[in-house]
C-alpha cells in the first residue's frame, strides 16, 4: 500500500504533467499508477479532480476548433456542446489528435453539428504546432492521418516556437462521382446550377472533402446566410458540400468567403482555399506553380497548384486559450 507521502508525490509528479501539457505522458502516467494502487487515486482525489480534461482552442486564419487528445465515446455531441457560442466554449467544431499506426498522428474532425467531417486544412496546421509546442514530437516534418490519407507538415520553427505550417493537401478529385456530385459528366467546371431560383455557374472539386466554387464581382454583397444553405444541401451533391464564394482580385490574389457544411459560415477553410485555387486554374483565372493569395475573414492563405497536380498550402497556426474542464460536465451545458 503506498504511503501518505508516496502518494503526495506521485500526486506531484501527476500534476506536473498536467501543467507541461504533455497529455500523451499524463494519460500513460495515470494508467500505470491507477493499476498500481487504487490507494494513489484516492489521495489525488483529495489533491485535484482526477476527472479534468484538457481543452485547447486554436485558430488557422480564424478557423477556430478545440482540440483534444483523448478517444472520447461521443465525439459528435462533445462537438455540439463545446462549439456553441453562446453555452460552450466556442469554435467552429472539435479536433481529436490521437495515436496512429500509419503515420506519426491521426486526426478525426467533428463539425459544430456533430457530423464527422473527412478533413480539415486549418485544422491540420494547428494539430502540427500543437504536438509540436506541447512536447508530442521534436520533429519538424510530421505525417498526419486523416479521413482523407495521410498528409505531410512541414513546420516553420522559429526560437522554439512554429510560426506556420506548409501542408501537402495531395491531389484534387475532378470526377463528378468521387467529389460526390450527381451528374453524368466528366468534370463539373463552370456548370449552370439552380439555387433558389438564380442561375450560378460552378466548379465541383473535392480536397478529400466536397466543394463547390462559384465566382461573383463582389463577394461582400452575397446574401450568404440564404444561398450557403441552400448550396450546402442542393440536390447535386448528396453528401451535402462546401461553398466557397471567390472575387477575383489579380492573377495572384483571390478574395474568398465560405460556407461550410455542418458550420455554416467561417473565417476561414484550408481546403476550400485550395479548392478555389483549383478552380481558378480550371477556368483559366490562375496558373499551375504559381503561390496564390487567399484573403478570408480571418487572414491570409497561401496556395500553391503545382504542375504535377498537387496542392500545397501554407499559413498560421494560433493557440486561442486552454482549461481543464470534468467531461461529464460539459454534457450537462
Amino acid at each position: 500500500m503506498l504511503t501518505i507521502l508516496q502518494g503526495c508525490i506521485l500526486s506531484g509528479v501527476h500534476l506536473f504533467l498536467s501543467y507541461m501539457r504533455a497529455p500523451f505522458l499524463y494519460i500513460f502516467f495515470t494508467k500505470i499508477y491507477f493499476s498500481i494502487d487504487k490507494g494513489y487515486k484516492k489521495i489525488y482525489n483529495l489533491i485535484v479532480w482526477s476527472d479534468l480534461m484538457l481543452f485547447v482552442k486554436m485558430q488557422g486564419a480564424g478557423n477556430d476548433y478545440i482540440y483534444i487528445t483523448e478517444n472520447v465515446e461521443n465525439p459528435g455531441e462533445l462537438s455540439k456542446k463545446v462549439s456553441d457560442r453562446h453555452l460552450g466554449l466556442g469554435s467552429d467544431g472539435l479536433v481529436m489528435i490521437l495515436p496512429s499506426d500509419i503515420a506519426d498522428f491521426r486526426m478525426r474532425i467533428f463539425n459544430a453539428d456533430g457530423s464527422e467531417a473527412m478533413m480539415c486544412g486549418n485544422a491540420t496546421r494547428c494539430v502540427g504546432k500543437y504536438v509540436y509546442e506541447k512536447g508530442l514530437t521534436e520533429k519538424s516534418k510530421i505525417t498526419l492521418e486523416t479521413n482523407s490519407g495521410v498528409r505531410t507538415l512541414w513546420l516553420n520553427i522559429e526560437n522554439g516556437k512554429v510560426k506556420s505550417v506548409k501542408v501537402d493537401m495531395g491531389k484534387p478529385i475532378l470526377e463528378p462521382k468521387e467529389i460526390p456530385i450527381s451528374c453524368c459528366l466528366e468534370k463539373f467546371i463552370n456548370q449552370p446550377i439552380e439555387v433558389l431560383g438564380e442561375i450560378y455557374y460552378a466548379t465541383a472539386v473535392s480536397m478529400g472533402n466536397p466543394h463547390c466554387v462559384v465566382f461573383f464581382d463582389d463577394i461582400d454583397c452575397i446574401p450568404l446566410e440564404k444561398i450557403g444553405p441552400a448550396f450546402e444541401n442542393h440536390k447535386f451533391f448528396p453528401s451535402r458540400v462546401n461553398t466557397e464564394f471567390i472575387q477575383i482580385i489579380d492573377e495572384k490574389t483571390l478574395k474568398m468567403r465560405v460556407w461550410e457544411r455542418g458550420s455554416g459560415e467561417t473565417f476561414a477553410c484550408g481546403t476550400g482555399a485550395c479548392a478555389a485555387v483549383v478552380a481558378s486554374v480550371l477556368n483559366n483565372k490562375c496558373k499551375k506553380d504559381e503561390e496564390i493569395s487567399i484573403i478570408l475573414r480571418g487572414g491570409v492563405l497561401k496556395i500553391t497548384y503545382t504542375s504535377e497536380d498537387n496542392v500545397i498550402k501554407n499559413g498560421p497556426a494560433e493557440f486561442v486559450f486552454e482549461t481543464n474542464l470534468e467531461l461529464e460536465e460539459i454534457f450537462k451545458w
